[in-house]
């Protein structure tokens, strides 16, 4: 493959790249590879074909196949989600989001979101991000006896604050969210319901997680976490909301569509329709539930109890552990994850007291929850010894035996 490269630098970087992902495990929540027919459609899709505006009214001549492909990959999603409207432009889920606070916000509103600190995400209120510098952010969290969502407090603030939009969703976040819940102190509050999907898309395209679709005003999805689409993102909506995230996505936040990444989209629509996702779906949960009730067999404590998705974060202040020193003894040993911080953390989100885990791409990569067992201990032997440490070689080669396999 690096040899059509005609780039000797390059291609070398490439190949060690690969090298390092086939040898380690990949536990990053939010990197799962892309399917490879999905690379295919990215490869040989319409890269160099520009086509600002939408399908029947573009700006450019010669958009009429592009037309066809762009259709084809809406429909595909709104079938697969249920929905009745798609955008499939966004070119990340971050744009994706910043298309919904244009659509439905204007600067200085404020704006009701999960703490990041609690598993939100930096679009939705972070002061590093265009969320905390344009909007005004009010954060609400989760409780400190479970760790879950606190939809009291929630409700009070929307009640207080009356804010524009109430986002839900988010980085950290691993149980199922009430959207019911949601919607209805959205409409209490007059506020646009928005839910940040872009973890849990795949879980709920294979049927293992609840549908935000029926009660959110607009919902937006990453395409290259668990969907193991194209890196893109996409919008989808009640049909009310059409004209404004149309004029939101082009022309205010983007120009010209990634056509290649539209059809690699289009494909990845419909893998995700299929028993075989259902099944890689439905693992990932599987993994992740069993590996945090080994985790927990071996002394580590797991943020709100457990998992219902495919992701987790693990606290190991038990261990005389930062966040990111538990990074890196797990990246010694070849386990790649997050660093993250707890509810309620005293440590600064440079360093945190946990670490973030998610299983999509190990199920891809061929593991599944008997497996869980024996990556849990490779896990605690990890964190137990310092980088450099007599441990990470041993546990490194049992990894690559394990992937080769």
């Amino acid at each position: 493959m690096t040899e059509a490269l005609n780039d000797p630098e390059i291609a070398e970087l490439v190949e060690r790249e690969a090298r390092r992902r086939a040898s380690t495990i990949q536990l990053l929540a939010g990197e799962t590879p892309p399917s490879p027919a999905v690379r295919a459609a990215e490869a040989a899709g319409p890269a160099a074909k520009y086509a600002e505006g939408y399908p029947g009214a573009r700006y450019h001549g010669g958009c009429e196949v592009v037309d066809e492909i762009e259709q084809l990959a809406i429909d595909r999603a709104c079938a697969l989600f249920g929905s009745e409207y798609c955008n499939m432009q966004p070119l990340s889920g971050s744009a994706a989001n910043l298309a919904v606070y244009a659509a439905f916000a204007q600067p200085g509103d404020p704006v009701l979101a999960l703490r990041l600190d609690h598993g939100g995400h930096q679009t939705q209120g972070s002061r590093a991000n265009f969320s905390g510098r344009w909007f005004s952010p009010v954060h609400y969290g989760v409780r400190r006896s479970d760790e879950r969502i606190d939809y009291d407090e929630l409700r009070d603030l929307a009640l207080v604050h009356r804010p524009r939009i109430i986002a839900a969703g988010g980085a950290g976040y691993s149980r199922f969210i009430d959207y019911a819940a949601l919607r209805a102190i959205a409409d209490e509050a007059e506020a646009v319901l928005w839910v940040d999907a872009a973890h849990v898309a795949g879980l709920v395209a294979g049927g293992v997680a609840p549908s935000p679709v029926p009660f959110a005003d607009a919902v937006t999805v990453a395409t290259h976490k668990v969907l193991r689409g194209p890196r893109g993102g996409m919008i989808l909506a009640r049909p009310a909301h059409r004209a404004v995230l149309q004029k939101a996505v082009h022309p205010f936040v983007q120009g010209g569509p990634a056509m290649a990444s539209i059809a690699a989209k289009a494909v990845c629509m419909r893998e995700s329709g299929t028993v075989e996702f259902a099944a890689y779906a439905a693992m990932a949960v599987a993994l992740a539930e069993q590996l945090c009730a080994e985790l927990v067999e071996r002394g580590l404590r797991i943020v709100s109890g457990g998992t219902d998705t495919h992701l987790a974060v693990i606290d190991v202040t038990g261990f005389g552990l930062t966040g990111i020193e538990a990074q890196r003894r797990l990246g010694a040993a070849g386990i790649v994850v997050d660093k993250a911080v707890l509810p309620f953390d005293p440590e600064p989100v440079t360093s945190g007291s946990a670490f973030r885990v998610g299983t999509s791409a190990a199920v891809v990569d061929g593991l599944d929850a008997r497996d869980a067992h024996r990556l849990s201990e490779w896990i605690v032997r990890a964190l137990h010894d310092p980088v450099g440490g007599p441990q990470h070689a041993g546990i490194r080669a049992e990894i690559a035996e394990t992937l080769d396999g």
